[in-house]
């Protein structure tokens, strides 16, 4: 029986070896045009040389990633479907979501850590803030006038914004959208009044001057645009919130894949063009190994499990 057993584990580790046998496709659970559509479509271009198969991305918008997760979660532990995990998926919408079909915590694998992102409030340029002073002021004048779009219940950027709203004790109403390329469009027109969106989808509209930045989210400027001061230094000390991506498998996904994943998409990370084309959207390349990206997931899921539990922040 143990030769027997024996043998079975050489020809598992065999067939593993093989991986990937077939094209991979990486599920990002908002719409194209947000910061982790970006980094999808980085890592993906250059994965597929040393995988040797072709990697596509598809985009499964819907629920501030829950449809997209799921469809990950259901699939086949192969490896050959990869989540991009961002902070909503692993460490928001559990605790903000009554009727879940997943469990973050059980149903993935985490893989490997690959940007720390900050966010930015971004506010269209007609409305009459120049700072988050000014913003702060305006909305206490009004309260519940002032509307704020999202990402999705329970992104980051949605988030972001309700930190912002209970630690500068304001009233502002959220509008949820489907992904940040929906949302970015009405901010711009004025139809919503703010937005903390992940910097790298916010940068080139910045630069363009059909946005204005009044704040970045970390607690230290971004490189990508050092002119912009903090939150906590326009006046809300200690506010701090900060989006990431990452690669998660379904659970059960057998070890030697998932390290074969995280050594290719850390070979990738450490490259200086990868890590240029991250600090130029705003975002830091993290890398290193599974084990670190689920101490950071679980570190976060229990910090914003505690918030939302505190405001009574519920989604049904």
């Amino acid at each position: 029986m143990r030769l027997f057993l024996l043998a079975l584990a050489c020809v598992a580790q065999i067939a593993w070896a093989q991986y990937p046998s077939r094209a991979l496709r990486i599920v990002v659970p908002f719409a194209p045009g947000g910061s982790t559509d970006i980094f999808a479509r980085l890592m993906a271009e250059r994965l597929a040389a040393p995988l040797g198969q072709p990697v596509v991305v598809e985009n499964r918008a819907g629920a501030a990633g829950n449809i997209g997760a799921e469809v990950v979660a259901r699939a086949a532990p192969d490896g050959h479907t990869i989540l991009m995990a961002t902070t909503g998926v692993m460490a928001i919408n559990n605790a903000l979501y009554r009727n879940m079909t997943y469990d973050a915590a059980k149903d993935f694998e985490p893989v490997v850590f690959i940007a720390s992102i900050t966010n930015v409030l971004i506010v269209p340029p007609g409305l009459a803030a120049t700072s988050v002073g000014e913003l702060i002021a305006l909305a206490k004048k009004e309260p519940g006038k002032l509307s704020f779009a999202s990402s999705g219940a329970g992104s980051s950027t949605h988030m972001s914004a309700e930190l912002f709203k209970s630690m500068a004790g304001v009233d502002i109403l959220h509008v949820p959208y489907k992904g940040s390329g929906q949302a970015l469009p009405d901010l711009i027109s004025g139809r919503v009044s703010m937005m903390f969106e992940n910097a790298p989808g916010a940068v080139s509209y910045i630069r363009a001057g059909t946005v204005r930045a009044l704040a970045v989210t970390g607690l230290k400027r971004a490189s990508a645009m050092p002119e912009v001061p903090t939150v906590t230094e326009s006046g809300v000390p200690g506010y701090e919130s900060l989006s990431w991506s990452g690669f998660a498998l379904p659970a059960g996904t057998p070890r030697p894949v998932v390290a074969r994943l995280n050594r290719e998409s850390n070979a990738i990370l450490a490259t200086p063009d990868m890590r240029q084309k991250l600090a130029d959207q705003g975002a830091d390349a993290i890398g290193g190994p599974p084990e670190a990206f689920a101490t950071h997931v679980k570190a976060e899921r229990d910090k914003w499990s505690r918030l939302i539990r505190a405001n009574n922040i519920v989604v049904n």
